[in-house]
């Protein structure tokens, strides 16, 4: 099974993975045999941006139905095509699915490459800022 986690986390933590990851690539010690994948958000506002219920929905519809074309899976969720088109354009520059060229007849088929998407949303209610200083003013 293949699994996408999108994170939301702060800016700092995504540099610091993808220079990781960066590192890892170039000193060839990736482990591909656990078959997940990483999205990371910076903020919860650019997540709920880019994953809407509608996209969601249509990512699910071709994950079950595996669509031959983009016509196609626009037909599945009830949309207009040109809609579902700036969609899946947004789904594969985010990597949760991909435009296949060449597809059954031809077509540019979309192609969801995961079996689940796990969402890990840490949001904190408070923001402590600096610990010391905040004590220091008690």
């Amino acid at each position: 099974m293949t699994t996408l986690h999108i994170t939301i986390g702060d800016r700092e933590q995504l540099r610091q993975d993808t220079l990781q990851f960066v590192q890892d690539v170039d000193a060839d010690e990736l482990d591909s045999k656990d078959g997940n994948a990483t999205l990371q958000f910076g903020t919860y506002d650019d997540f709920v941006d880019s994953l809407t219920p509608l996209r969601l929905e249509l990512t699910r519809a071709i994950a079950e139905e595996t669509p031959e074309s983009m016509r196609e899976a626009a037909r599945l969720v009830d949309r207009d095509v040109s809609d579902v088109h700036a969609d899946l354009k947004q789904l594969d520059m985010l990597g949760i699915l991909t435009l296949d060229e060449g597809g059954p007849s031809g077509a540019i088929q979309p192609v969801v490459p995961f079996d689940r998407i796990e969402v890990h949303i840490d949001y904190p209610l408070i923001d402590f800022g600096d610990a010391d200083s905040a004590s220091m003013s008690a």
